[in-house]
């Protein structure tokens, strides 16, 4: 449990989403890497770039300040800590329900994600260059789509694999625990 709730940490250390764009104009791809307290390119000039087509459909420019990039980090903090102390208490019981609190906590994180992203793609400025009518801009969040002459795909990265980890380290440790108290039993 102590392994698992360190870690979740990783999301300090990788980014935890990726969202690739490629078009005919980008055949090598531009995309952005999500943090847990930001957003940056994946390669230079790639938020500079995504925002500048972005602005001809009408989309506002990717974020660099956002409430989820105060609260995700402390959210994260708390919960290693709190993981932290359930292993070294070694309550196994509890290491079920911080597993359950932290996939509670995941969901949540994915449905603001897609609320984002709904928002970011949705809501255009009605006097932008370009209009498609009925046409709207939103990635997936997760897997691929087609939007208009990009291919979109959005899929967890290095951060989000720590976290997986973690997550399931917990319940793994449930059962080796348990087993262990059986053994001790015996």
């Amino acid at each position: 449990m102590i392994a698992s709730s360190l870690l979740i940490l990783g999301l300090f250390i990788f980014p935890m989403w990726n969202i690739l764009l490629k078009a005919p104009q980008y055949p090598d791809g531009i995309g952005m890497d999500i943090w847990i307290n930001k957003i940056v390119g994946t390669n230079p000039n790639d938020i500079q770039n995504i925002n500048l087509m972005n602005h001809y459909v009408g989309m506002d420019p990717i974020p660099t300040e956002m409430a989820e990039f105060v609260v995700f980090p402390w959210v994260i903090g708390i919960m290693s800590a709190i993981g932290l102390g359930i292993g070294l208490i070694r309550k196994r019981k509890l290491f079920l329900v911080w597993f359950v609190i932290m996939s509670v906590l995941g969901g949540i994180g994915l449905y603001d994600f897609y609320s984002w992203e709904y928002k970011y793609g949705h809501n255009l400025n009605p006097r932008a260059p370009i209009k498609v009518p009925g046409q709207s801009y939103q990635p997936p969040v997760f897997g691929y789509k087609k939007i208009l002459n990009f291919e979109a795909y959005s899929y967890p990265s290095t951060g989000a694999y720590f976290l997986f980890t973690g997550m399931f380290g917990s319940v793994v440790a449930y059962f080796v625990d348990k087993k262990e108290e059986e053994d001790d039993e015996a």
